[in-house]
């Protein structure tokens, strides 16, 4: 057995041991979803197909478009960006920062609050995320290719039920509902 091999099966056991006789699967579950995505994210980054817009900058841009598309054309609050995409501010104003420099977003006064700004995704944008989305769709659907159509479905449906499951455990923000 290789050190890498092992390694799963010693956490398992020291995680038993620090369950005191609890089931582990849901931290295991959790920790299998942690891990995935952190998998996707890596991915995504390293293909040299999607160019320097990261998952981060994806995500902004499509909460943007989604609002837009809800009819929220005024734009968003980045303080509410941040809240959406699970960052701290100051995260969420280095890559708007990014974006608003690549000219993909643009930023106008917040007419309730004068010290403020809200932030809309741009024409450019919006045909970013437009065109390159197939291209997105199916480097996933690759990634993906492990899992029969069947298996993808009920992992889907899993994946739902596990949401619902949660929500109310999760002192739900918007970031975690949409």
């Amino acid at each position: 057995m290789t050190e890498s091999q092992g390694k799963p099966q010693r956490m398992r056991r020291l995680l038993e041991e620090m369950a005191a006789g609890e089931d582990i699967q849901g931290m295991e579950i959790a920790r299998g979803i942690r891990v995935l995505n952190r998998l996707y994210d890596l991915a995504v980054s390293r293909s040299a197909e999607f160019g320097e817009l990261s998952g981060a900058r994806l995500g902004i841009l499509l909460r943007l478009l989604m609002e837009e598309e809800c009819g929220n054309t005024a734009g968003v609050n980045p303080t509410r960006l941040s809240h959406f995409q699970d960052v701290k501010k100051n995260t969420i104003t280095s890559l708007l920062k990014g974006l608003e420099e690549s000219g993909l977003i643009e930023r106008a006064p917040d007419p309730a609050d004068r010290r403020a700004a809200l932030v809309r995704i741009s024409p450019a944008g919006r045909e970013l995320v437009r065109s390159t989305a197939p291209a997105r769709f199916a480097f996933l659907n690759r990634a993906a290719a492990g899992l029969d159509a069947g298996e993808r479905r009920q992992l889907l449906e899993l994946l739902n039920k596990l949401r619902t499951s949660l929500q109310p455990h999760a002192c739900c923000r918007p970031s975690v509902e949409d």
